[in-house]
């Protein structure tokens, strides 16, 4: 800024000599280009530089900073002021160019949040991913957001848990008020819906507005929302489309029981009939008869089997096995399954032995196996594994099918259910998880699956270890 005044003064001084008007508007236009670029603190003094260089150098005497006419106090003391009152004005309106930028930026960003809010595909895994949202929207820190509902807290990083405890982010939820941090750079955002207040965020590395972060918050409470009303509506649809698969699927049953009953009553009245037959068509009506027979016996088994099961009427015998006896004997029962599939087993010797009833959980092994063999294509392997977690005997079967969706997993243990894209093409009651889930309950043990459309399922139960 001294250098900038040095410069004036050497031109208008010794190159080119003009009246003291022109000087005194060519240091105020200076002025005014340093404040709007640096800011007021540097325009003033700047200007008060200016001031004594144009005292003495440009008004009578020269080289003394004394002024002989009074009129040239007056132009002094002009531009002293003048030069501040326009420096300030030019600083205000570079400050609201700044605020206004960072106001359009705001806005911008909060529309792509907004965008990546409404636009997701999954909807379910939505909670899990507004943290990351507003991290890699707004460039903080970090974020984490609580849902009172569920009482569960979602973090955009592991290592900002720290940053921002549950117990803050509850009591921001509690009050229903904002709590902003200056010296940590953490601030803290109730998620309300109208007056009702649904949880709350936190964000490290806060330089957010408070209209920018009540947005954020409106538009995740609005987000939350509506993952809920999805949530239910797909429950609901779920529900309806239980009953109805349920009754259609009852109908299927009735259909697989005729099916054997009429095979047998059609051999054994063609066997009553006086029409005479040879010896191979002997023996043919009569292998279809017993193989109606097995099969209207495993229907009427399964059945059975269900109610007992339901109704907790099963003795089990437990006794202490490897769950590798299982697993040989259920391979050898679903031998037909899996004729086509490598089977690929990872089962280490020196796993404990658990109290099972070896006979119901080989029938539970067995009908994961028929279930990998029968869903998934030709060639393809099939995993079975069983190792120790946290107190249990954990063993999983996996298959490279086509999967099943997040919808399809939550009804895939009901009795009489069967997947969608699978009820036609493939035969069966839709009781055989059903059974299974059963009797590893019945174990003090659970089951389920994890599955991604497209890569397979991975089904797996856990029964308890003994000390």
């Amino acid at each position: 800024m001294v250098a900038i005044d040095l410069i004036i003064v050497w031109v208008y001084f010794k190159a080119i000599h003009v009246n003291p008007t022109t000087v005194g508007f060519t240091f105020l236009l200076a002025i005014l280009v340093v404040s709007a670029t640096w800011g007021l603190q540097y325009a003033i003094f700047m200007a008060v530089v200016a001031t004594l260089a144009y005292n003495y150098f440009f008004l009578p005497p020269l080289l003394r900073f004394t002024i002989a006419d009074p009129q040239n106090w007056v132009a002094l003391f002009a531009f002293l002021i003048t030069a501040i009152i326009a420096s300030h004005l030019s600083e205000r309106a570079r400050r609201e160019a700044l605020q206004s930028n960072q106001r359009r930026h705001e806005v911008e960003r909060l529309y792509a949040f907004s965008q990546q809010l409404l636009v997701t595909d999954n909807v379910f895994g939505l909670l899990n991913n507004v943290p990351g949202y507003i991290v890699e929207s707004f460039g903080v820190g970090g974020a984490a957001v609580f849902l009172e509902n569920k009482s569960k807290t979602y973090f955009s990083d592991i290592t900002v848990q720290s940053s921002l405890p549950v117990e803050e982010l509850k009591a921001v939820c509690g009050r229903g008020e904002p709590v902003r941090d200056r010296q940590r750079g953490t601030c803290f955002m109730p998620l309300r819906m109208g007056v009702r207040s649904i949880g709350s965020f936190g964000i490290t590395r806060c330089i957010l507005s408070h209209e920018t972060l009540e947005a954020i918050g409106s538009l995740v409470a609005i987000a939350i929302e509506r993952a809920g009303t999805m949530e239910k509506l797909s429950r609901a649809e779920a529900a309806r489309e239980s009953d109805r698969l349920r009754s259609l699927l009852l109908d299927s049953v009735t259909h697989e029981f005729r099916t054997p009953l009429t095979a047998i009553k059609a051999s054994a009245e063609t066997l009553m009939s006086e029409v005479p037959l040879e010896k191979p068509q002997l023996k043919e009506l009569l292998a279809v008869i017993n193989e109606e027979s097995d099969r209207l016996n495993r229907l009427v088994g399964e059945a059975a089997e269900v109610a007992q099961l339901d109704a907790r009427q099963v003795e089990l015998r437990f006794e202490p096995h490897h769950i590798r006896e299982a697993v040989d004997l259920a391979l050898q029962q679903s031998r037909h399954a899996l004729e086509h599939h490598p089977v690929e087993i990872a089962i280490p010797a020196t796993l404990p032995a658990v109290r099972m009833d070896l006979e119901r959980i080989t029938e539970v092994l067995a009908q994961l196996l028929d279930n990998a063999g029968k869903y998934s294509a030709p060639d393809t392997p099939i995993h079975i594994t069983a190792d120790v977690c946290q107190g249990q005997l954990v063993t999983s079967v996996a298959d490279h099918g086509p999967g099943i969706d997040d919808v399809e997993q939550a009804m895939i243990f009901e009795k009489f259910y069967r997947g969608r894209d699978q009820r036609v093409s493939i035969q069966g009651t839709g009781m055989g998880l059903a059974i299974a889930k059963a009797i590893v309950e019945l174990h003090g043990g659970n089951i389920g699956l994890t599955s991604q459309l497209g890569r397979g399922s991975v089904f797996y139960f856990s029964l308890p270890l003994t000390s």
